[in-house]
């Protein structure tokens, strides 16, 4: 039931980090990926290894903050491969700062990619997948969305905002369209060495130290550790699983 052989699995913000991963961990496991970022090179480069690998790929630039850019690159994936089942909606910033400190354009920011993105990959995707009376969406939140942090390398107020809003789209999506078997949820990923945080908090010792000390696991995340969670949601051993959201942060957020 975890097979996802021969599926169409689209990922946004694939170039690097998270979504990189995961296309990889959809190829293994026998998909066909379609990669969607505004960074052609890094694309071309995630392409190029899983092609040595023997994956169909294809890719496309994508601005998830652009409309007629997304609705280009979903169209395109539908063309070339001739249907859509799998929506990871991974594309997302964290812009730091508290309320006091945020410029309008960084609250726009954090919306726009983290929020409106998700919107928008979701209109031009969801009516393939009503069509063929199949689909399984992922849109990926944070731990952020639930808990907060008072130290002040971790705060990000729209980032907060914005991930917490993921999951109110989610379950809105998940009710609505159930009736066409497409299932859509949410994961809310930790702390992961990524793009986003490597130049950040994994520079920040003191910071690392006072997270390793609180989660139960006692370290971050480590690369793949997410996979799993991905791949259940994006296969049938999840077919009677909607509207939800899971954690994975070694516990961090229980603590």
């Amino acid at each position: 039931m975890f097979d996802i052989k021969g599926k169409v699995a689209v990922v946004v913000g694939a170039s690097s980090g998270l979504g990189a991963d995961a296309a990889r961990a959809y190829g293994k496991n026998g998909a066909k990926v379609a990669l969607l970022a505004r960074r052609e090179e890094k694309l071309a480069d995630v392409a190029r290894k899983l092609q040595e690998a023997g994956v169909d790929t294809f890719i496309h630039k994508c601005d998830v903050t652009d409309e007629t850019s997304v609705k280009t690159a979903i169209t395109a994936v539908h063309d070339h491969f001739g249907r859509i089942d799998i929506l990871l909606n991974n594309a997302g910033v964290a812009v730091r700062g508290g309320v006091h400190q945020l410029s309008e354009a960084d609250w726009d920011k954090s919306m726009d990619t983290n929020v409106k993105g998700i919107f928008l990959a979701s209109k031009y995707a969801v009516p393939y997948m009503m069509a063929q009376n199949y689909g399984k969406i992922i849109n990926i939140a944070s731990i952020n969305a639930v808990i907060a942090d008072k130290q002040d390398v971790f705060i990000r107020h729209s980032y907060n905002a914005s991930k917490a809003a993921v999951l109110g789209l989610t379950k809105g999506m998940a009710a609505s369209y159930g009736r066409y078997n497409i299932t859509v949820n949410a994961i809310g990923p930790g702390l992961f060495e990524s793009e986003m945080t490597e130049n950040t908090l994994f520079k920040s010792e003191d910071f690392l130290n006072s997270y390793n000390y609180q989660n139960p696991l006692g370290r971050p995340g480590k690369r793949g550790e997410l996979n799993g969670t991905i791949l259940y949601f994006s296969s049938d051993m999840s077919s009677y699983v909607s509207g939800q959201f899971i954690v994975v942060d070694g516990g961090m957020s229980i603590v």
